[in-house]
């Protein structure tokens, strides 16, 4: 919440709210492109009350409070890529091993096997990243520069290898009968949610050259 507008960001406060207050008010998504299992709202606060014993850290905390849960959150998206990559990865082995075409498989054509070898390549990228990140963490060190690295690259790569496994089912792929058509729905979001590629990228600029270009957004909510 904004306790002083004339503050900017520095005037946020972290509140609790609990879902059963009178004006908190959630509205599910349901016209989902990937994700159908997820419940997922928006939420609307329509005059609610928070107490100051609901707040988290002090008045003016607010913006830090929010921009620090984002490491986890990234690095939990990140984690997850690699199991939707991996996924696409095996569909497309099983797959190119049992499609049949001028009597051989297709997995024996040059062009399908370099479609895998890029998808078991960028997979294992990707994983390694991961546990990069997450061994950072584990030390109780500052993770934001390896966790917005694991997380642009492993969203990137799910979305290629989910758009990889179609391709190699062919025209199957396009279909419900495979999985790989929901890998690709499911994949698409994790490059926008917890921080697009694009503001990976700026994170990442900023590490390697010392100069923040996302300055100019921040004191825009000044």
């Amino acid at each position: 919440a904004q306790t002083d507008p004339s503050l900017g960001h520095r005037g946020l406060a972290c509140f609790l709210v609990e879902t059963d207050q009178p004006g908190f008010m959630p509205s599910q998504i349901t016209a989902k492109m990937g994700l159908w299992a997820s419940d997922t709202a928006e939420i609307a606060l329509d005059d609610v009350t928070a107490s100051s014993d609901s707040m988290l850290g002090s008045v003016g905390d607010g913006f830090k409070v929010a921009m620090s849960a984002l490491d986890s959150g990234r690095y939990s998206v990140a984690a997850g890529c690699v199991g939707l990559a991996r996924a696409s990865l095996e569909e497309s082995i099983s797959y190119a091993n049992e499609r049949t075409q001028f009597d051989r498989p297709i997995a024996g054509f040059q062009l399908v096997q370099a479609m895998i070898a890029d998808m078991v390549v960028k997979t294992e990228a990707a994983r390694l990243l991961v546990y990069k990140a997450g061994s950072v963490k584990d030390a109780g060190k500052p993770s934001t520069l390896e966790t917005s690295i694991a997380k642009y690259y492993a969203t990137e790569t799910a979305v290629w290898c989910s758009d990889k496994a179609i391709q190699v089912h062919g025209g199957a792929g396009y279909s419900r009968d495979h999985p790989v058509e929901r890998y690709y729905r499911d994949a698409r979001v994790t490059t926008i949610y917890e921080g697009t590629s694009q503001i990976q990228q700026l994170i990442i600029g900023r590490a390697v050259t010392g100069v923040d270009a996302l300055k100019p957004m921040v004191a825009e909510l000044d």
